[in-house]
């Protein structure tokens, strides 16, 4: 038999205030049909004081046990994939796990940007198929809102905060149609790390720091690379687009998701659009997204979905997943 990683659910979080285009515009040099015309995105949550990574974190962890129907005692592995932590240390994960009232468990952060909720599934993967783990919480949570320059129109409207979840579980299958994680695939180079980074950091200036861009560059480099990265981890499984039922991207712009299905022949309705309600939040955007698509309906038991994303790094990287 064949031991598999199975989402047993899902689960997000987001923080109260919703701040729209309009609002954004009187502190910012901008307009709604500025964002919305080069973005796709109209809204995005921003987290207040007492929301933190580890409190948006810890909600939807409870949200995706409750969806699984199992207690967090039963959880031997936590893996969280941030890029703006509670504390330089210690790993917000643990910081969860105590929230969640587990007493024991591996419980450590993974640092991959926007694709580290892609980079947390494998290892998670790797490890319940190893036998270490029975059962995982995944997750992925940002506050960048916190490492936003706010002078800076053109990174500024383009993020957000929250957190997305999924519980894996371990189960046995040899069924061609067994539900699980049926291939993933990663990369980085860090070549372009100027591209898109944080100009700050504990070893260098002492400081968090503030996100910095070069939109142009970094549009170019997704979409070749996030096409590719699905073709090849659907190479992996031995299968095409065409057996795909939903893509769940990474929520960065709303011409990239348009110009990475174009490349890869998929029609525009599978896949899952959340950008202009969230924004890009970094490595919580695709377990967000999935989890939108999960609870109103779309994604049913047994579809084919391909979760994928590129961040700085560059890092990027694809699962395929009968749900």
């Amino acid at each position: 038999m064949t031991r598999r990683s199975v989402i047993a659910g899902t689960g997000s979080a987001l923080p109260k205030r919703r701040v729209s285009n309009a609002e954004l515009a009187e502190r910012v040099d901008t307009t709604d049909e500025w964002i919305v015309e080069r973005t796709g995105i109209r809204f995005r949550h921003i987290a207040e004081e007492g929301e933190t990574t580890s409190t948006l974190a810890t909600d939807a962890a409870r949200e995706a046990l409750a969806a699984a129907g199992i207690d967090a005692e039963s959880i031997d592995l936590i893996v969280l994939a941030t890029a703006t932590p509670d504390q330089t240390f210690p790993a917000t994960a643990t910081t969860v796990q105590a929230a969640l009232g587990v007493r024991d468990c591996v419980a450590f952060d993974v640092a991959a940007v926007c694709s580290g909720f892609l980079y947390a599934v494998q290892v998670a993967d790797s490890m319940i198929r190893a036998g270490a783990h029975t059962r995982a919480l995944v997750i992925g949570a940002e506050t960048f809102s916190r490492i936003l320059d706010w002078e800076d129109r053109a990174t500024c409207v383009l993020f957000g905060d929250g957190a997305g979840a999924v519980v894996l579980e371990a189960r046995d299958s040899d069924a061609a149609d067994a539900q699980g994680i049926l291939a993933t695939k990663l990369h980085a180079d860090g070549r372009h790390n100027g591209l898109l980074y944080v100009d700050g950091g504990p070893s260098t200036t002492g400081t968090v720091g503030k996100l910095r861009m070069k939109g142009r560059e970094v549009f170019r480099h997704a979409v070749v690379n996030l096409a590719q990265v699905m073709e090849e981890s659907l190479g992996i499984a031995g299968l095409t687009s065409a057996d795909v039922d939903w893509v769940v991207p990474h929520q960065a712009n709303a011409r990239i998701l348009e110009a990475t299905a174009r490349k890869l022949g998929l029609a525009p309705e599978k896949v899952v659009v959340t950008v202009d309600q969230h924004a890009n939040t970094s490595a919580a955007s695709v377990p967000l997204a999935l989890d939108a698509a999960v609870r109103d309906g779309r994604i049913q038991r047994g579809d084919l979905i391909v979760l994928e994303a590129m961040g700085g790094g560059f890092t990027w990287g694809a699962a395929v997943v009968r749900f």
